[in-house]
């Protein structure tokens, strides 16, 4: 009787607590293991990167040539070559399919895990309750973030088109907006820049300037006038008051409020977080390694992240379907996507090794989709949902591994087909999330977790 008097002075209804006691339900653990997901936004061609076919006709195999690795009889692109001299660390997936050859469509199944469509489901390219939980948005609902921070993160940017239309699929969906992951909007604007601003560019080779003195808008995280004292005066007094407050309700819902209140206070007080967020003024070695550009200090601020307490960091490298080459394919991947690309996710995995992280973190680099086998007209290759090639490093991965195999023009996967939901079941597997998991949407329904099975040789 005093438990429900006291909720009710306090504002809750006994639905709010039945919602809290359903929200309690749910697994929730402190992974021992992180994701950094690395999405190459637009669809990396497959053939021109870590699936080449020097064999093929020239109007497949175009203008690329593949290069040794450190492991033997494992080549890719010539204009990789700090990746493949880390190919003992990371496995290639030649077989993976997204199951759609639209941008919106693959998107949301990569960013979800599923193949399917629910119902209601619509193009319209805004955020939407009728889409499936992004991954991100499943890792918040079923894990804990340690130290007090939240569970998964995406950064730099959401996905958009050029149009600045979102890719669906990127949000919390039917779990309800409780549950969106940590959105950190923080690159700098540059609203018609692809690729690694402040090298960016335009897909047509026009001459353009990145729109910003800057790579990144930061969120202001100084404290207020008395420093970490005032805050902690002030996080004590706050404490005391609530005490009363939490014994009461035991878990109820408040505690999902508390729990984002030493959230924003671990942001604010916690130097780990802080110099996640100051990669601009990294010194000159670690710049030098991952690359002063959006796609190095992004992938720096996601290892940082990570060692702070985040258990999932998905980064978009690249703004506006950067890797979408319709046209101009070989230029833009030669001069301006994969030189950056190749020292940032190099520089990662070198920094993870050399930082005792690579065990403990699974690095997962793809795309949505494939590019078509055929060039054409205009120097490029166009949307291709039936196969693509998925890096995968640390955590367990079988460094210098090829799993699966496509025809000879990279058009169809002759063995070992896997789909986004292997490479989901992969992620959510390695971040120690039961096989029997669900999440209950906003209406009360339950939905299970794992589509697939985890990738097999892989770990």
């Amino acid at each position: 009787m005093l438990q429900a008097g006291s909720i009710g002075l306090m504002g809750l209804g006994m639905a709010d607590v039945s919602a809290a006691r359903a929200m309690a339900q749910h697994f929730q653990n402190t992974p021992e293991k992180s994701v950094i997901f690395v999405f190459l936004n637009g669809g990396i061609s497959h053939q021109d990167s870590f699936d080449m076919k020097p064999e093929a006709p020239a109007e497949v195999r175009g203008e690329f040539r593949p290069i040794a690795t450190r492991t033997a009889g494992l080549e890719i692109c010539e204009h990789l070559p700090l990746l493949a001299q880390q190919s003992e660390r990371f496995a290639l997936v030649r077989s993976m399919a997204s199951g759609s050859s639209g941008h919106e469509e693959a998107c949301h199944m990569l960013f979800t895990g599923r193949l399917d469509f629910p119902a209601g489901f619509s193009l319209a390219r805004v955020p939407s309750p009728n889409e499936w939980p992004s991954l991100a948005s499943q890792v918040t609902y079923l894990t804990q973030g340690r130290n007090q921070l939240p569970p998964a993160a995406v950064l730099p940017q959401v996905s958009v088109n050029e149009a600045n239309a979102f890719r669906p699929g990127q949000w919390a969906g039917k779990l309800g907006a409780k549950y969106e992951a940590w959105h950190l909007h923080v690159a700098a604007a540059c609203a018609l820049g692809n690729g690694a601003c402040p090298n960016c560019f335009r897909f047509e080779g026009t001459p353009f300037t990145h729109e910003s003195s800057t790579v990144f808008d930061m969120p202001v995280l100084s404290l207020p006038e008395g420093g970490r004292g005032r805050l902690g005066n002030r996080v004590e007094l706050l404490s005391s008051i609530e005490g009363q407050q939490r014994r009461l309700e035991k878990g109820a819902e408040s505690a999902k409020i508390d729990r984002n209140r030493q959230q924003a206070i671990s942001v604010l007080a916690d130097p780990r977080v802080q110099g996640a967020f100051d990669v601009e003024n990294a010194d000159q070695k670690t710049t030098d390694r991952y690359g002063k550009n959006k796609f190095g200090l992004s992938l720096l601020m996601a290892r940082r992240l990570v060692e702070a307490g985040v258990n999932m960091v998905q980064v978009n490298l690249g703004k506006n379907s950067s890797w979408d080459t319709h046209r101009r394919n070989f230029p833009n991947l030669k001069d301006n996507l994969m030189p950056y690309m190749d020292r940032a996710v190099s520089g990662l995995l070198d920094d993870l090794a050399e930082s005792g992280l690579l065990d403990d973190t699974l690095v997962v680099v793809t795309g949505e989709f494939g590019r078509t086998p055929k060039i054409n007209p205009d120097g490029g290759r166009d949307h291709w949902g039936p196969v693509m090639t998925s890096l995968f490093a640390g955590a367990g991965v079988r460094g210098g591994t090829v799993i699966g195999a496509t025809d000879k023009i990279a058009a169809q996967p002759v063995s070992d087909r896997h789909t986004i939901e292997n490479m989901a079941a992969t992620v959510l597997n390695t971040l120690g999330v039961p096989r029997d998991s669900q999440w209950i949407d906003f209406d009360g329904r339950p939905y299970e977790v794992y589509r697939g099975e985890p990738i097999v040789g892989l770990i």
